[in-house]
């Protein structure tokens, strides 16, 4: 194949411990200088597109400014999620001073992380149970470690993985059509002999035996076994929660019911301030109805966030027509079939066409038995994410300890149900590596996106440099001395220093990098 013969740039222009983005021929290429010697990768992480080079070079650890994947500089290996795919990687030459990558004609930008094959002669089969975030990076990672046994993923839902954040915000604001929402092809999991049992709601589990009892009277046994269930969306349960009309957005199915009644409806409600109910109020909004959000809070997000922030968010909202009655509980929904009203406690009448209820999730472990659960319904994972006995949990049912408050915690995000799912199922093969990833969240709510790295259940001290108002800012959370999270918008290089940070446990200075 053709090479290109062309210097990207000089090797004086790239100083050790930099990354920038070139061309080699028309091809936009990311050069990393590591130790001394030159790397190139593809330019745009394989997540969602984003310009590496605007992300932060640690070691040689890239992370992605957008939503925190990371990649290995030196050969352009997956590291971290919500990326499933590795960037590709290009022969480098340097001659003089000048740099060549040399480039294929033709190369991918990508690489899907190497699988290993079934093999018919062994004979075990790890189950997983959930078709979410977790569950499909176990999948995954079983076979990119060396698993040559059975992998069965048992979802209640007739579609394989999707990207369930996008469900609020793109695909219900009518961005994201539906065949950009699945994680992979149906050729990825036939080819990496991974099975997908649809449609199949598990009735039972027993821990000690891992058998898997089903709804329609099925079993199942299994050598290993990981739970990545979610959470179910709670239920309003006031007087006509059950009328047409209501809805909780939690699935593919759900959301294409929302769009579907939203296509006949002007006024919506929505119940909840939390980021889904928010990114729901901002995507019915951009589709051009009116929309009230009702929650007994004083200030959105105040409690995750903090009012500052919150009240950034309120005000962006309200900018784009969006109504807010907060400090509000829910009486009844009205109508006759199908919702016509909410009525508040005030007594107060919402007209209504459509309600979505965004009041948050429990997690979904009702079936699990013999396994001792937390108040919230929560499993108690080991550093490991082991339940013990072969069977492991990971995602929004999984209650942990935070390697770095040493409190233990549930997460309700995708990119931490990916990162445990990674680590659960390396430790289904006995692989003994610990969860100590760094959670990461993202919000789009209108033309307004937020970051947030780290975990803060509460804080003593929020400070903030930049300006909140402007939307540039930083906000460092701290507890007992030491920064536990921090939010920020148009800080993207920042947050990605900040999550080496977490990571390398360098957290106790409350100096904000530069």
């Amino acid at each position: 194949m053709d090479q290109i013969n062309k210097p990207v740039c000089k090797l004086s222009d790239i100083a050790d411990g930099e990354m920038k983005e070139v061309k080699a021929g028309e091809t936009p290429v990311l050069l990393a200088r590591v130790d001394g010697r030159c790397y190139a990768v593809a330019a745009h992480c394989t997540h969602y597109g984003a310009p590496l080079a605007d992300g932060y070079l640690s070691g040689d650890r890239i992370v992605c400014p957008w939503h925190h994947a990371c990649f290995n500089a030196r050969t352009g290996a997956l590291e971290e999620p919500p990326a499933l795919d590795s960037l590709a990687s290009y022969p480098v030459r340097i001659e003089k001073d000048e740099i060549f990558v040399d480039m294929p004609e033709g190369a991918p930008d990508r690489e899907t992380p190497p699988m290993t094959k079934r093999d018919q002669n062994d004979k075990r089969v790890f189950a997983i149970i959930g078709g979410g975030a977790a569950g499909y990076m176990a999948a995954q990672t079983l076979r990119e470690e060396g698993f040559a046994g059975r992998i069965v993923m048992i979802t209640r839902e007739s579609r394989a993985p999707y990207d369930r954040p996008n469900l609020s915000k793109d695909y219900l604001h009518g961005h994201a059509d539906p065949e950009w929402m699945p994680l992979r092809g149906d050729d990825f999991y036939s080819g990496n002999d991974i099975e997908i049992v649809y449609d199949k709601v598990v009735a039972n589990v027993d821990a000690g035996t891992r058998r898997i009892a089903f709804a329609d009277g099925e079993t199942m046994d299994c050598d290993s076994l990981l739970v990545a269930t979610g959470g179910e969306p709670r239920s309003l349960n006031v007087p006509g929660g059950d009328l047409k009309n209501v809805f909780v957005l939690r699935s593919f199915d759900s959301a294409d019911a929302i769009i579907a009644a939203a296509e006949g409806a002007k006024n919506a409600v929505i119940i909840g301030a939390s980021f889904i109910a928010m990114e729901g109020a901002s995507s019915l909004r951009q589709r051009g109805l009116s929309v009230t959000v009702v929650a007994p809070d004083k200030v959105p997000f105040e409690r995750t966030l903090g009012p500052e922030i919150g009240r950034l968010f309120q005000s962006e909202h309200e900018s784009k027509g969006v109504n807010f009655r907060l400090g509000q509980q829910v009486r009844s929904l009205e109508g006759d079939g199908k919702v016509s009203g909410v009525k508040l406690e005030s007594g107060d009448v919402i007209e209504a066409d459509l309600v979505i209820v965004g009041i948050g999730v429990s997690p979904a472990t009702a079936f699990l038995g013999g396994i001792e659960k937390q108040k919230d319904g929560s499993v108690t994972v080991d550093e490991f994410m082991s339940l013990g006995n072969g069977v492991f949990a990971a995602g929004d049912i999984a209650s942990f300890i935070d390697p770095r408050t040493a409190e233990r915690t549930r997460i309700e995000h995708w990119r931490t149900a990916l990162q445990q799912g990674r680590v659960a199922a390396k430790n289904m093969l006995g692989k003994h590596e610990r969860y100590t990833a760094v959670p990461f969240f993202w919000t789009t709510q209108f033309d307004v996106t937020l970051n947030y790295v780290g975990h803060a259940a509460g804080w003593d001290k929020l400070d903030f440099d930049g300006d909140v108002n402007k939307r540039d800012f930083l906000a460092t959370y701290h507890k007992a001395g030491k920064i536990v999270a921090v939010a920020g918008m148009n800080r993207d290089r920042e947050l990605d220093e900040w999550q080496e940070k977490f990571r390398l446990d360098q957290t106790h200075s409350a100096t904000t990098p530069k």
